[in-house]
């Protein structure tokens, strides 16, 4: 049965060969013409032409794969992921870019979770060879496809408005185990993969859910054992950043590398950088204004503070957080990471020697 794209293109050119059909009826004498002035003979070759290049456009559509059934829904070149952890400032990333004409935020939506977990965790290299899983490696071709279609059309239901001009920012960063697949299955996105110390990234969670803090309840080892709680969420750190590191190298599309620490020291000329290397037209009053919206100063005080989602916004707050041996694990465990991004950078309290 064909799909909606290909109706589409079985419509249209039916709707062409009917409009042929009465033009050379009126040239024949069998049906009545126009009356005279109404429609030049130039319009009507002008717009048999549009309808040509229309007929292309949708195969061309239809051979790359694309199962979007109408114009006017967002292009997949106009999708914009934000890549990385929980905790690195996607929130306020996606605050100032959501903010911008023609941008919206699709704010955690998960698709990288659903199928990297299925895909990654849930199914080791045996499962992932069996012709009978659903996203089994045989059919690997199928189910990106599925995914791409699963992508593009949950975006344009969420955001009708959005059209075919604007650009989606899809803060991901719970669904960063996913990433390699996202960016198989939307090669013509955009890419962010936005980095964070990751003892202060540590140090954050650590707070947030500890008692009276705003995560409280989800994880009591914060309290019981703390030690153990950093342990994790460094290993958690490393499964999950990791797989949006891959994605961003194996991604051929535009794509940008940002620290949330050079965010805060410049918002702005960071902001230019990342459109200007995700090659997106931005105009500097625009970025300004929304680096302005949402400077940490301007939060309400009762909006931010030690025991909310927006704690203190500071570069190297882990030192006041963490233990010296707690900050070690982090750093012994994430190492490969605060080599690449963070290069220079000490052991806490004591020397890699030690």
């Amino acid at each position: 049965m064909p799909n909606l794209e290909q109706h589409a293109v079985l419509d249209l050119a039916g709707n062409v060969r009917a409009y042929l059909k009465i033009e050379v009826g009126i040239i024949r004498g069998e049906v009545p013409g126009p009356a005279e002035g109404s429609r030049p003979p130039d319009l009507l070759h002008e717009q048999l032409a549009s309808r040509d290049r229309e007929i292309s456009r949708l195969r061309a559509r239809l051979d790359a794969g694309d199962s979007v059934a109408t114009d006017g829904g967002i292009p997949a070149g106009h999708f914009i992921w934000v890549f990385g952890v929980a905790r690195t400032g996607s929130s306020w990333l996606g605050a100032m870019m959501g903010d911008l004409d023609d941008h919206a935020t699709w704010y955690e939506p998960y698709v990288g979770d659903v199928f990297g977990y299925a895909y990654y965790m849930r199914a080791g290299e045996q499962q992932r060879e069996r012709e009978d899983y659903i996203l089994g490696d045989p059919y690997r071709g199928a189910w990106i496809r599925s995914l791409r279609t699963f992508v593009l059309e949950g975006a344009d239901a969420r955001f009708p408005e959005l059209g075919e001009n604007g650009y989606l920012i899809v803060k991901e960063p719970n669904g960063s185990v996913g990433a390699p697949l996202l960016v198989e299955a939307l090669p013509e996105s955009r890419v962010i993969l936005l980095v964070r110390d990751p003892r202060d990234v540590v140090a954050s969670l650590l707070a947030a859910h500890k008692e009276g803090s705003w995560g409280a309840g989800e994880d009591a080892l914060a309290d019981t054992d703390p030690d153990e709680f950093v342990r994790q969420r460094a290993r958690m750190y490393n499964a999950s950043f990791g797989k949006a590191w891959e994605a961003y190298e194996a991604h051929r599309g535009r794509k940008v590398a940002t620290r949330y620490e050079d965010l805060r020291y410049d918002a702005l000329g960071e902001l230019q950088k990342v459109y200007s290397s995700l090659d997106i037209p931005i105009e500097e009053e625009q970025l300004r204004r929304v680096v302005e919206k949402h400077a940490w100063e301007n939060i309400p005080s009762r909006q931010k503070g030690p025991s909310k989602p927006r704690r203190k916004a500071k570069p190297g707050g882990w030192r006041e957080d963490l233990t010296p041996g707690q900050a070690r694990m982090v750093e012994e465990i994430t190492t490969p990471t605060m080599n690449e991004f963070y290069p220079g950078w000490e052991y806490a309290g004591a020397t890699p020697s030690d």
